[in-house]
């Protein structure tokens, strides 16, 4: 009778075993994996970190029939755009999330949810496209004209909105980010909103307190590490999106204040241009534009996790 139990415990130990080791084992695939994506772009960009060196990071130059690159305007372009994006979204995204958790009627609050889930599900391609061939007209022909009649003159902000009402440049494919990562920041905010504790915010009702300095004293500090993080999902998203953007942005490697001159991202310079890249050195610097936006990405990262940190860190005092 003593044999069973004994046998028993012996498998469950195995099994247990097993399951931490396959656990394990995912995790070192994705850390090998990362490992070797890293690798494999500094072994292909090493032709022209050689050549070009720290130059290649002050130069905005990009003529391949000279074979002279640098990665200035990419940087500048995906930098702007990714800027755009957040300014735009950020709000809008949290307006959302505020109105399908607090101010929403029920039988609203679940068909909303599922439109704003539904955005997120369209492929990139279709928002370039209708950037391309709906945004842009309308916005050449209704909204930048104005923009640069009103803003144009003034001091400091005017050079932001002058240049030819083309459509396309860095503010569009901007807005076009803002459009593709609202569901997703919304959705995080929205789900995070959701698991404040009912008696949190009842408590503040009953001392006189209005929604939004409900939604300011109570949702925001008890949510503000998944907040931050939805914000850093929808950066990443906007730091990598390639299609939507290589229709908008307008593909020329040149760096300007103004918002609406044509620009060039990392991605659309990859998009445009690896499929003929014959030239081992512009291979090369294509690889090392891959490499910079890991590293942008990689930089982002630590940034939002060093933020979190003091956030949790701050719990609890009083400002």
């Amino acid at each position: 009778m003593s044999t069973l139990p004994q046998q028993k415990l012996k498998r469950q130990r195995l099994y247990d075993s097993l399951f931490v080791g396959t656990t394990k084992l995912f995790a070192i695939l994705v850390l090998a994996s990362l490992g070797g994506i890293l690798v494999s772009l500094v072994m292909g960009a090493m032709p022209s970190m050689q050549k070009f060196g720290l130059g290649f990071f002050t130069s905005s130059n990009w003529d391949t029939v000279a074979g002279d690159y640098g990665a200035l305007a990419p940087i500048y372009g995906t930098l702007v755009t990714s800027a755009i994006a957040l300014l735009i979204a950020v709000p809008v995204s949290f307006g959302i999330a505020v109105f399908l958790t607090e101010l929403c009627p029920g039988f609203l609050r679940r068909p909303l949810g599922i439109c704003v889930e539904l955005l997120a599900g369209i492929p990139s391609i279709i928002y370039g496209m209708w950037g391309l061939f709906v945004f842009a007209p309308f916005f050449s022909e209704h909204i930048q004209p104005f923009f640069i009649d009103t803003f144009g003159h003034l001091p400091l902000i005017g050079a932001l909105f002058q240049g030819a009402p083309m459509g396309i440049g860095l503010f569009a494919a901007g807005l076009i980010l803002a459009v593709m990562i609202i569901p997703f920041i919304a959705s995080v905010m929205r789900d995070v909103f959701e698991i404040t504790p009912t008696m949190l915010k009842e408590s503040a009702y009953g001392l006189g307190s209005t929604k939004w300095e409900v939604v300011r004293s109570v949702v925001l500090p008890y949510t503000k590490a998944g907040v931050v993080g939805g914000i850093i999902l929808g950066l990443g998203r906007a730091l990598g999106e390639t299609m939507a953007v290589t229709f908008v942005i307008g593909n020329t490697f040149n760096i300007s204040p103004s918002l609406y001159n044509s620009g060039v991202s990392i991605t659309s310079a990859l998009a445009n241009e690896f499929a003929e890249a014959v030239d081992p050195l512009h291979l090369s610097s294509l690889l090392y534009l891959g490499l910079i936006l890991f590293v942008i990405t990689f930089i982002v990262l630590c940034i939002s996790k060093v933020m979190l940190l003091r956030m949790q860190r701050n719990e609890g005092r009083s400002h």
